[in-house]
């Protein structure tokens, strides 16, 4: 379980516990099986011992019914004295040998598979998380937590049991038709050949109804399947940790609705499937059950012109006999067929997220520090992945060490984009992106992390203590460094009203924040982190006018001696900083001091405008009620 696993970007690393690890740069057209298998490390063997077992186990399984028709051969030959039929005892004692050695051969197969996807799905999930780690955070804002623990957890265990139980399953059902073959035309071809017939009828049925690349096909609607069962648990997330919003709203309809809608076209796509499967289905499971039916009216024709009835007699029960067997080994190569589409879409899931490009780091030889706390923007452009348009064009801008700058703009306009480029969220497209006078691309991430503070205008908690959720900011910190963090983030209001103080864990019973003591909380983790850097993204988004006030006072604490970037949409937060940046789609279109761009009447001071009218209208709507 100690397995060594990396992947490069856009491509994959399968796991060498005990050697060197060897890189695929891609899946090579490999089966979804093959694929999975490369995760079992030292234990693939197993996997392979497993697969060969259960071959095993299928020929074993057939050689009972051809002991049964010695069986019947010898009884018939000597009727009525079937005293005499000596060899009949041993033909029937190797047929429980035959049926016992099956039973052991794939009761050993099971256990080796078992073995191999156990590992197969620790080292999976190890090597996802392990890959989420480094893979760049602005990731995370396009895709939920809900569809990223489905993928992780759920298609890991999806190719667990397919492993596990669906591999010498689909080994057993592919070795079976051989074995078939063969003894169906040991004895007499004609019966062989008429045992076909429904079995050619029960594979068109399949064909039909899974195997099939049109719209309408097994393998589309096993994609549209998990979809829906990744948008169900997203949907299902989302609703449950919005619950305490939506009862203090009264908004429980309409907040269900998402999940919802999510769970009826499950419904919908399943049911269409399920009508769509119902005639292939009726005619593959009246196929494999009449070859019964077959054989009695073939025997009755046959019978009157046999030369020797009873040698046709004892091929006719054998073949009455082992027809029994059609309807377990189709049976099984139907699931078998499914779980391969199960591998294959949890595999194509899994490489979409092991397939995202990882942050790179820098060559040891090119490694550098930042020689100060500045800011830079040299001709930064950026698209987002999927994106139409750029979201910043040939932005240029700095902000000199222990200088305080703002980022305004109409929302949309790149100010988020564009500061979450420095702690490297994402890389530039285009451009450069300086701290320190160092390319962020040369600082290592971990050097780059302690220099750069981020605090978001959506900070959430970990349901952990106070205490905790501060230390992340610096998880050596002692208690007492916590509480001047704390302290100096204007949150002793908050410790004073929690029943353990700093040990309370927050979202356990009853303990919840609003969102300007939530923002508190995470200004008290950059204050302990103590990033020569900051960026603030709308740190007063979700603030009522008091936890507003004490922000404001936080956020003096935080910026001294700090070079500060804030991004914000009320203007009267950044009317002081010393420069102030106006991005619009994408581009720089202004900068300088508040009165500064006051004077030269643009964007800025469009909005400044707005933004006096606004809070006079407001003012202006308190007095008239009042009056």
């Amino acid at each position: 379980m100690n397995e060594t696993m990396e992947r490069p970007s856009g491509g994959a690393r399968a796991p060498q516990p005990d050697g060197p690890v060897a890189e695929k740069t891609g899946t090579g057209g490999k089966s979804p099986l093959v694929e999975l298998l490369d995760y079992a490390g030292t234990r693939k063997a197993l996997a392979y011992v497993g697969c060969a077992l259960s071959a095993l186990s299928a020929v074993f399984t057939m050689m009972p019914y051809a002991c049964v028709w010695f069986v019947v051969r010898d009884l018939v030959s000597v009727y009525p004295h079937w005293e005499r039929a000596e060899s009949a005892t041993t033909w029937a004692v190797m047929a429980v040998v035959f049926a016992l050695v099956g039973i052991a051969l794939y009761f050993c197969a099971l256990m080796s598979t078992h073995l191999a996807s156990f590992r197969i799905a620790a080292n999976m999930r190890k090597e996802m998380t392990r890959h989420v780690a480094r893979i760049p955070l602005g990731y995370f804002s396009a895709h939920s937590s809900g569809e990223m623990r489905r993928v992780i957890d759920g298609c890991a265990g999806q190719t667990e049991d397919v492993i596990a139980h669906k591999l010498p399953d689909f080994i057993g059902s592919l070795t079976a038709p051989v074995v078939f073959l063969v003894v169906t035309f040991l004895f007499d071809w004609v019966m062989g050949l008429l045992c076909l017939v429904p079995i050619a009828v029960s594979f068109f049925a399949m064909w039909w109804m899974m195997g099939r690349e049109d719209a309408r096909g097994g393998r589309h609607f096993m994609e549209l399947y998990q979809a829906a069962l990744v948008r169900m648990s997203t949907a299902a997330t989302e609703y449950v940790r919005g619950i305490p919003v939506v009862k203090v709203f009264q908004q429980t309809v309409l907040s269900f609705r998402a999940f919802h809608e999510a769970i009826v076209d499950y419904r919908e796509m399943a049911t269409q499937y399920t009508e769509y499967c119902c005639k292939p289905q009726v005619i593959q499971l009246v196929a494999i059950n009449s070859t019964f039916a077959v054989l009695v009216p073939a025997g009755i024709v046959l019978a009157a012109t046999a030369p020797d009835f009873p040698a046709f007699l004892t091929d006719f029960l054998f073949y009455v006999f082992f027809s029994a067997l059609t309807t377990t080994m189709m049976s099984k190569i139907m699931y078998s067929s499914e779980a391969v589409m199960i591998a294959e879409d949890a595999m194509r899931r899994i490489n979409s997220i092991m397939e995202v490009p990882v942050v790179v780091e820098p060559d040891a030889a090119a490694r550098r520090s930042p020689g100060d706390a500045s800011i830079e923007f040299v001709g930064v452009g950026f698209t987002y992945p999927q994106a139409a348009q750029p979201a910043l064009c040939d932005v240029t801008l700095r902000v000199p060490e222990g200088a305080t700058a703002a980022l305004v703009g109409p929302s949309g306009g790149g100010k988020s984009t564009l500061a979450s480029l420095i702690p490297r969220f994402w890389d530039a497209d285009e451009g450069t992106v300086l701290v320190g006078g160092v390319d962020v691309r040369l600082i290592p991430t971990e050097e780059l992390m302690r220099t750069v503070a981020f605090v978001f205008q959506n900070d959430r908690l970990f349901k952990r203590s106070i205490a905790d959720n501060v230390r992340a900011g610096r998880p050596g910190a002692t208690d007492g460094e916590v509480l001047e963090a704390l302290h100096a983030a204007q949150c002793d209001d908050i410790i004073a009203k929690l029943p353990e103080g700093i040990d309370t864990v927050v979202g356990t019973e009853g303990v919840y924040l609003s969102g300007g003591e939530c923002q508190r909380i995470a200004l008290a983790r950059a204050v302990l982190k103590d990033a020569p850097i900051v960026v603030l993204d709308e740190a007063t988004a979700f603030s009522d006018p008091e936890n507003e006030a004490l922000i404001q006072k936080a956020l003096e604490t935080l910026r001294e001696g700090k070079t500060v970037l804030m991004i914000a949409h009320r203007l009267s937060t950044v009317a002081g900083v010393e420069r102030t940046f106006v991005i619009d789609r994408g581009s720089l279109v202004e900068q300088g001091r508040h009165d500064e761009l006051i004077a030269q009447g643009g964007l800025y001071a469009r909005m400044w405008r707005d933004y006096q009218t606004g809070a006079t209208w407001k003012i202006e709507r308190d007095d008239t009620h009042d009056a």
